[in-house]
């Protein structure tokens, strides 16, 4: 007696298809898996045969016949709960309580004792990566808010062990999912008039938001850089719907969903003292990191020069290529990672050097050592550096408000230009499309050249100057980038951390 379905497990991000043999042979009663199974997978053989007596089925131990499960190809590792339902539906074909299966279909469902399905982690990212290669799909129902929109058409919701058993048997089918259609249009933001920011700031946070352009704030303790970095996320309009299947993908894969579709950019603060695994991924078995939960979002790091060196100089490869690569000896991952930095830092640790009006107490050697951390190669990846200045008390009730929903919807008009136009963020801009969207002015090329020379500029800072003045142009209407918008995009690179 011999029986094959399919399932699948979680690889990186996407799924990999699990071949489940089972055999019943002459023997004492037994019920064994083999083919590298982790914990979890040994102990749903208790799971398992609860689920089956809940069912009225016979299980494993109660043949006289020694029950072997292979999980096929035998050579990798499979984690996790996932596999439960493919690991009873293979016995009871086995066993021939169930009739032989007469479509190709992917079983994915952790079982309870009762037999009920349970959530799985990571049902997006499997099903969008394999439900092609079947006829059908089962998924259990509790699993419904994450995969609501999406467009297949052979995917099918339970509830227990005893649906998907009288589903195949004919006894009582289930209906087909249908999913719901996707709104981006639907703009929830939360109100920002506290928030209190000259004109100067307003119009780059503008033009860093719009482009999707790295960001640093930089200035004394209590002038509202961090306020300003963890609100930036909600002037960015909603993701689209492949953005939302990608960023609710990589959070399902994590373990991470708490919402039922992710439509909003996520928002990342992660703390100084985290380790380079938490937040660049990895691990034995790799898993995303913070800067690929950031993925279409903004990654903020608050006290930047604190953050270890080997994570800050982590963050090169991903902010330069938009992913990252781990690799074990068996396997390569990429991990998306495509995400605004924004970063804050004081001017010195006591956060006071240069202040005109409060002494600074550091030392020369402990500034130097305070921005050590922060190397020339991360610092050239950053497009645009803030000064936040202290607002003086007279001024701060004279700020006039601002209508961020207006502004909200600057933002949102920049990123449907871009967008139709290469597809992409500015800051996004590879070298050869820098050269096809980039066109600069005879007047605006010359005031680079000289700025090259006499600001010894990198090539990928020129890149970026470029690229901020793209944006900076779209602002403006502009199909080609003119002389101001350079002198701007140069403006932001100017600020210095200290002048030691």
């Amino acid at each position: 007696m011999f029986s094959k379905v399919y399932s699948a497990i979680l690889d990186g991000l996407e799924g990999r298809i699990v071949e489940i043999e089972a055999g019943l042979i002459p023997g004492l009663s037994s019920f064994s898996i083999v083919g590298l199974p982790d914990k979890a997978i040994q102990e749903s053989k208790e799971r398992i045969t609860l689920a089956l007596k809940s069912i009225n089925a016979k299980p494993p131990l109660k043949f006289n016949r020694k029950t072997i499960i292979n999980l096929a190809p035998a050579d990798i590792k499979k984690e996790g709960a996932i596999l439960d339902l493919g690991i009873a539906l293979s016995f009871l074909i086995a066993s021939k309580q169930v009739k032989n299966l007469k479509k190709k279909i992917l079983l994915l469902g952790e079982l309870s004792l009762d037999g009920r399905l349970r959530k799985i982690k990571g049902a997006l990212p499997i099903v969008l990566s394999l439900y092609k290669y079947f006829d059908e799909v089962y998924l259990p129902l509790e699993n419904l808010p994450e995969i609501r929109y999406l467009k297949v058409d052979n995917l099918y919701l339970f509830e227990s062990l005893k649906e998907v058993v009288e589903h195949l048997e004919g006894i009582k089918l289930k209906e087909k999912f249908q999913y719901e259609e996707f709104d981006e249009s639907n703009l929830n933001f939360e109100d920002l008039e506290f928030i209190k920011i000259s004109d100067y700031l307003l119009r780059a946070i503008i033009i860093a938001a719009g482009g999707r352009h790295n960001l640093i704030l930089y200035g004394p303790p209590g002038t509202g850089k961090t306020l300003i970095a963890k609100n930036i996320v909600n002037l960015l309009p909603n993701l689209t719907y492949e953005e939302s299947l990608e960023v609710t993908s990589i959070y399902s894969a994590a373990g991470k969903l708490k919402e039922n579709f992710i439509v909003r950019p996520p928002f990342r603060n992660p703390h100084h003292s985290s380790s380079p695994v938490s937040i660049l991924g990895g691990g034995q078995t790799p898993k995303p990191g913070e800067i690929t939960l950031a993925h279409r979002g903004v990654l903020f790091l608050d006290e930047m020069p604190e953050f270890r060196r080997d994570v800050l100089e982590g963050l090169r490869e991903p902010l330069e290529n938009g992913e990252l690569t781990i690799a074990r000896s068996n396997k390569t991952i990429k991990f998306p990672a495509k995400f605004m930095l924004i970063g804050a830092y004081n001017p010195c640790p006591c956060g006071f050097f240069g202040d005109p009006e409060k002494e600074c107490s550091c030392t020369i050697n402990e500034i130097k050592r305070y921005f050590k951390k922060l190397s020339g190669p991360i610092m050239d990846r950053i497009d645009m550096r803030l000064n936040v200045p202290r607002i003086k008390g007279e001024e701060v009730f004279k700020i006039e408000k601002r209508d961020f929903q207006e502004i909200k919807e600057l933002i949102a008009d920049l990123k449907n230009k871009q967008f139709k136009r290469q597809n992409k963020f500015n800051n996004e801009l590879n070298i050869k499309e820098i050269k096809q969207v980039c066109k600069l002015k005879f007047e605006a090329e010359k005031l680079l050249e000289k700025s090259i020379d006499s600001l010894k500029l990198s090539l990928r800072a020129v890149h970026k100057i470029i690229k901020v003045a793209r944006t900076i142009a779209d602002l403006e209407n502009k199909d080609l980038i003119e002389s101001q918008h350079i002198a701007e995009a140069l403006q932001y690179r100017l600020i210095e951390t200290a002048d030691l």
